[in-house]
C-alpha cells in the first residue's frame, strides 16, 4: 500500500482514565501513542487530533475556584488553548518515546490551533453546549443577570452555563500544518476542536464557544486533502438498533446507507452522531477518501482498512 496521508481524532478515552492526575493522563497517552506508532511504521503520514471535554472542564472549574478581583477567571477560548497546549505536550513526549522505542527517528510537533467559525453560525443564537461548574438555580440566576450568559438544569446535578457550538469553517494554521507533513514532522492539532475564532476585517478574535472534535478533524482532513480520516472511539464498530435484539454492527457501508440511518436517528446526539455525520461530510468532500470510526484497540484493522466501520462513496 503506497503512502497515505491520515488524520487520526483521538476520543477521550485515549487520554482520560478514571484519575484525572497529570501523571494518569500522560501513563494513558503513552498506551494509545504506542498504537499511533503503527501508522508510523506502515509507511504513513499522519496528523493527530485530540479532544478536551473533561480537561477544559475540569480547568473551568479550577479558574472559577481561584477567580477574584487580582487573579480573574480566564475565558473560555483561553483555556481551550491552555489544554491544547498540555495535551499536546503530553502527546508529542508520549509519541516521542514510542517512536524511538521503534527505532523510527521522526519529529513531533504541537500546534495551538484556532479554528474559524461564522459570527453568523445560528449555534451562536442558540447556546447548548454545557461548560464549566455545576450551580444551584440561585448562583445560576446571579450570573444570568450579571453577566448575560445563559444557564440550564443539567440531568439533575445543577445548573451549567452552557456556550455555542458552532461549525468549523477553517482553520487558521493548515499552512503550517502541512508544511510540517512536507517535512516528515507529525503534527498534533485542532486539540480540543481547535480555539473558536471568528474573523473580523483582518483580525482573528477568540469566543466563548467549543467547537466539536470531529467536525474540525473533518475540516482539517479536508483541508490537508486526507486519504483517510480515522475516527477513534471506545467501540470496534458503529452499531444500529443499539441495545435492543436487532442490535447491527456496520462494517462497509456507503454515505447514502449511513445518511438514511442518521435521518432515522439511529445514532445518540452528543456521542456517535457527530463522529458519523463528520465522517459522511468528510467523504463527501473528498471522493477518493474514506473514514473509519473504530476503537485504539483496533488500530490493525484500520490501518488495513479491513475493519472498524468503513464508511466511502
Amino acid at each position: 500500500m503506497s503512502k497515505r496521508k491520515i488524520v487520526v481524532a483521538l476520543g477521550g478515552n485515549a487520554i482520560l482514565t478514571n484519575d484525572s492526575s497529570a501523571k494518569a493522563q500522560q501513563k494513558a497517552l503513552e498506551h494509545t501513542a504506542e498504537y499511533l506508532v503503527q501508522f508510523v511504521e506502515n509507511g504513513d503520514a499522519i496528523a493527530v487530533s485530540h479532544g478536551n471535554g473533561p480537561q477544559v472542564g475540569n480547568l473551568l472549574l479550577q479558574q472559577e475556584a481561584a477567580h477574584s478581583e487580582k487573579n480573574p477567571a480566564m475565558p473560555l477560548d483561553t483555556c481551550v488553548a491552555m489544554t491544547q497546549g498540555s495535551i499536546g505536550y503530553w502527546l508529542q513526549s508520549a509519541m516521542a518515546k514510542a517512536l524511538k522505542a521503534k527505532g523510527i527517528d521522526k519529529e513531533v510537533a504541537s500546534i495551538v490551533t484556532q479554528v474559524v467559525v461564522s459570527e453568523e453560525d445560528p449555534a451562536f443564537k442558540s447556546p447548548s453546549k454545557p461548560v464549566g461548574p455545576f450551580l444551584s438555580k440561585e448562583e445560576a440566576e446571579k450570573q444570568m443577570e450579571e453577566t448575560g450568559a445563559k444557564f440550564i438544569e443539567d440531568a439533575g446535578r445543577g445548573w451549567r452555563k452552557v456556550v455555542p457550538s458552532p461549525k468549523p469553517i477553517d482553520i487558521k494554521e493548515v499552512k503550517v500544518i502541512k508544511t510540517l507533513i512536507e517535512n516528515d514532522i507529525i503534527p498534533i492539532t485542532v486539540g480540543g476542536g481547535g480555539v473558536p475564532v471568528i474573523k473580523q476585517n483582518d483580525d482573528y478574535i477568540g469566543v466563548e464557544a467549543v467547537i466539536d472534535k470531529d467536525f474540525a478533524s473533518e475540516t482539517l482532513a479536508v483541508s490537508i486533502e486526507a486519504d483517510l480520516l480515522v475516527i477513534l472511539t471506545g467501540v470496534d464498530n458503529v452499531m444500529i438498533n443499539y441495545h435492543t435484539p436487532d442490535e447491527k454492527v456496520l462494517n462497509e457501508v456507503t454515505v447514502d446507507e449511513m445518511k438514511k440511518y442518521v435521518d432515522e436517528k439511529q445514532f445518540a446526539a452528543g456521542s456517535m452522531l457527530p463522529k458519523v455525520e463528520a465522517a459522511i461530510k468528510f467523504v463527501e468532500g473528498n471522493p477518493k477518501g474514506k473514514a473509519i470510526i473504530t476503537s485504539l484497540e483496533n488500530i490493525e484493522a484500520a490501518i488495513s482498512e479491513s475493519g472498524g466501520t468503513i464508511i466511502t462513496r
